[in-house]
């Protein structure tokens, strides 16, 4: 099993990156997915999540109106496009994968480090 995020970098306040998170070993069609992030000292909070199936999704107050989840069960990967950095997004992003049929399938990737600053 593995998800191998991608995509994380430096960027200005105001930017845009997104985030990739490609999955395998498992089916991913039948897993809810999810990106965290966290910063040190910090818990890892849940950034946005997307269900399997019709892909109900669901964000953090914190990234209304500027992050989009989104999954592509053809290619085994989930999304996050993030618009309008703030400062405030500055972690380590990571995705996280489980499965509807039995919630002890769960699994992390290695995450991601997204820095905004100018």
């Amino acid at each position: 099993v593995q998800l191998v995020e991608s995509g994380g970098g430096l960027v200005q306040p105001g930017g845009s990156l997104r985030l990739s998170c490609a999955a395998s070993g498992f089916a991913f069609s039948s897993y809810a997915m999810s990106w965290y992030r966290q910063t040190p000292g910090k818990e890892r909070e849940l950034v946005a999540s997307i269900t399997s199936g019709v892909g109900s999704t669901n964000d953090a107050d914190s990234v209304k109106g500027r992050f989009t989840i989104s999954r592509d069960n053809a290619k085994n990967t989930v999304y996050l496009q993030m618009n309008s950095l703030k400062a405030d997004d500055t972690a380590v992003y990571y995705c996280y994968a489980r499965s509807r049929l039995n919630a002890l399938l769960r699994y992390w990737g290695q995450g991601t480090q997204v820095t905004v600053s100018s």
